[in-house]
């Protein structure tokens, strides 16, 4: 990222870097946010992901960087100094106020006069449909409720950023995938600029505008999630966003618009080129729904291997295939139901061919 790419955002951390004695937890980390974007930080465990959040927050100080919210410079200011405010993956709302009062809480906290209060909390009841829920105490309301009242909270006060951690983590798959949209939607809404961390892959690609897929304190890729999943800037992010097939090889042939890589199990055939030297070491990355299983050999397709079925799994809108390839790797396919019966009628221990599209790969150098 260039210098004025940097300056370009709403939020941006200049090479932010935290260290935990002598573990580096955030390793120079550059990112642009723009105003009103949804930014997503997506990693696993211990990835830090969480404590960058928690330096963007306030409650860690960086070893070294800028943060720049508006173009100041925050690195330094106390949490409660900062137009920043946090939800917390358990919502943290006071189990003795009603929901009323959890809303208020840090409006009395900031001095507001009495009828500022009220208009504002009314507001904010009304933008998370909770109006006639205003008198009753937390327990007495559903998860998905729950994390609405904490919403409510943090945009109660108008910040400039909205940070959340995990913010549907306590909440159950089904109860989750309805929240996503409606999370989405109030924050849209009211225009904030938001930053979420999340291990949940699904959660990122459905809520966030953009994502940053982080390893071992360091952002590998930034796009859209249509960018990420379909152009992996490395293995590490083909193999962390979705499922990913990847075969090992050699490059046997690059032209600007087309290459191939001599694998294990043959000649792979991709429709883009990468400027590289023939013979260096890559991988194909193929995602299993861009894969085909068929009893008979497909004509027409320019990669086509043999297999024998090993696994499948049927999961209602979908079939998972398990095939071992002739040097004996694993290759997963996924195949959308679109009638009520089975039209392949493949099972376990079949000789099959799969196959897939030069469109359909992407080579990885790294």
């Amino acid at each position: 990222m260039t210098d004025q790419e940097a300056t370009a955002g709403y939020l941006v951390t200049e090479k932010l870097t935290k260290r935990f004695d002598e573990a580096l937890a955030v390793d120079e980390v550059s990112l642009s946010i723009n105003q009103g974007e949804i930014f997503a930080l997506l990693g696993s465990s211990g990835c830090g992901k969480s404590t960058l959040l928690r330096m963007l927050a306030g409650f860690e100080t960086p070893s070294a960087g800028r943060i720049l919210l508006g173009g100041q410079d925050v690195a330094r200011l106390a949490p409660y100094e900062r137009p920043i405010n946090m939800m917390f993956q358990s919502y943290a709302l006071f189990p003795h106020l009603d929901i009323w009062e959890n809303i208020a809480f840090g409006l009395k906290r900031e001095g507001l006069l009495r009828d500022e209060i009220k208009q504002r909390v009314g507001a904010m009841l009304d933008l998370v449909q909770l109006g006639a829920y205003a008198k009753r105490k937390p327990h007495q309301l559903s998860g998905g409720q729950q994390q609405r009242v904490a919403l409510a909270r943090s945009l109660a006060k108008r910040p400039k950023l909205l940070l959340l951690d995990e913010p549907l983590g306590a909440l159950d798959k089904k109860l989750r995938e309805q929240t996503q949209f409606e999370l989405v939607n109030i924050i849209e809404q009211v225009g904030v600029t938001c930053v979420m961390v999340t291990h949940d892959q699904e959660e990122a690609m459905t809520m966030a505008s953009r994502i940053a897929v982080m390893s071992k304190g360091r952002v590998l890729q930034v796009g859209r999630p249509d960018e990420v999943y379909e152009h992996p800037a490395n293995r590490f992010v083909a193999d962390f966003i979705g499922n990913v097939n990847l075969f090992e090889g050699q490059l046997s042939v690059d032209e600007p618009d087309h290459c191939a890589v001599q694998t294990d199990i043959g000649e792979i055939k991709v429709g883009h080129g990468v400027s590289g030297a023939l013979h260096m070491p890559v991988a194909i990355a193929v995602r299993p729904e861009k894969m085909h299983v068929n009893k008979q050999r497909p004509t027409r397709v320019s990669n086509v291997f043999a297999g024998k079925v090993k696994e499948i799994a049927y999961f209602g809108a979908y079939n998972t295939y398990i095939v071992i390839a002739t040097d004996g790797s694993r290759v997963k396919i996924t195949e959308a139901n679109t009638t009520r019966e089975d039209v392949h009628h493949i099972t376990w221990d079949d000789e099959v061919w799969f196959s897939w599209g030069e469109d359909a790969a992407v080579v990885l150098r790294d």
